[in-house]
């Protein structure tokens, strides 16, 4: 007996946008504009299917947007589970830790480097203050440092 066919892209998408709905970024837009720019940026990278169905949910279990119970029983390609939950930071995670998981994941890599690509997009960043402009573009820098992404 086999279970139900995997979610497609697109049924993955609407999952995703769905789930965060209601949800804005730091800089107040809807948070599916991030989700989309994640994978698009995992799609122009050359990406497979599997990574960019992680790009629509990477910050899914993070945001508890979605239960990794969910995620558990989801008709989802264990490499897609894998890698959104290496992309998973967990509360007090250190960095170190969170970049080691990542790296350990078959294809986590690329997908947050397109997540990384788009926070730290000049423009979102502009209409953020300037505290947490700085805040945050330290610690994209310091985790591209620590994946070995170079700044593009």
């Amino acid at each position: 007996m086999t279970g139900p066919a995997p979610l497609s892209l697109p049924e993955i998408e609407a999952l995703a946008v769905a789930a965060h709905a209601g949800q804005t970024d730091k800089a107040g837009r809807p948070y599916a504009e991030h989700l989309r720019a994640v994978a698009e940026g995992v799609r122009a990278r050359g990406g497979s299917s599997a990574q960019i169905a992680a790009g629509w949910l990477h910050d899914a279990v993070e945001d508890q947007a979605l239960s990794e119970e969910w995620l558990a029983g989801a008709a989802l390609p264990a490499e897609v589970k894998a890698m959104v939950l290496a992309l998973t930071k967990r509360p007090g995670e250190e960095l170190e830790a969170y970049a080691r998981r990542i790296l350990a994941t078959p294809g986590a890599l690329l997908v947050k480097e397109a997540d990384l690509a788009h926070n730290a997009d000049p423009e979102r960043l502009a209409v953020l203050d300037p505290a947490t402009r700085d805040r945050l573009t330290a610690k994209y820098a310091r985790v591209r440092a620590l994946l070995g992404i170079t700044a593009k």
